[in-house]
């Protein structure tokens, strides 16, 4: 399985509301509950109505589309970083996964997935 690194920098905020977000942005996540409006985006396009934030995040995605009756692809790659102590934000869509590692695991997080067999590409 192929992991793909992902250029720049990502926050992981709270936001009022998402009048303020540029949509067209690439890697642009949102997601509302009954609690909150969270969005995950480049560190440059957070919005002047975020209300918290955490700066310093990095991101790669597993490579291509995966089936829904695959089973157990983002768990392994848990658990191969929480073995490493390593935190992660993860981030599903309806191709794939994106994992959030902060910038100063990042390097260490692709190592070890590199050394459980997966493939990182640039």
């Amino acid at each position: 399985m192929e992991i793909r690194k992902l250029p720049g920098n990502f926050s992981v905020c709270k936001v009022e509301d998402y009048s303020l977000v540029d949509q067209h942005t690439e890697f642009c996540f949102t997601g509302k509950t009954d609690e909150e409006n969270s969005l995950v985006c480049p560190t440059d396009k957070v919005p002047d109505n975020t209300t918290s934030r955490e700066d310093g995040w990095r991101m790669f995605r597993i490579q291509g589309m995966l089936d829904f009756s695959l089973i157990g692809i983002l768990a392994d790659i848990s658990r191969i970083l929480a073995e490493n102590k390593i935190g992660i934000f993860a981030i599903s869509t309806f191709c794939t996964d994106y994992i959030l590692t902060k910038e100063e695991n990042y390097q260490k997080a692709l190592d070890a997935l590199s050394r459980a067999g997966y493939k990182i590409i640039e």
